[in-house]
């Protein structure tokens, strides 16, 4: 477990992540973080919660409209 502190960043509160939490995250400067509401919890992760049902949808509708898409590539 790694301890952080809330601390002032101008008119704001934040926190600064050590640089392993940042590896483990494999983020980097200027990558988004999402904060999210668990039943364990909150839980940092780089990954947005709904992209996977987002691309699984995504893909039905390739697969539906394969042929068109196809012709539109042309």
């Amino acid at each position: 477990m790694l301890k952080v502190k809330v601390t002032a960043i101008g008119n704001s509160m934040g926190i600064v992540l050590p640089k392993e939490a940042l590896a483990k995250l494999r983020a980097e400067k200027g990558d988004v973080l999402f904060l999210v509401d668990t039943p364990d919890g909150l839980t940092l992760t780089p990954y947005q919660q709904d992209f996977e049902s987002q691309m699984d949808a995504a893909e039905k509708v390739m697969k539906k409209y394969r042929n068109a898409l196809h012709e539109l590539a042309k």
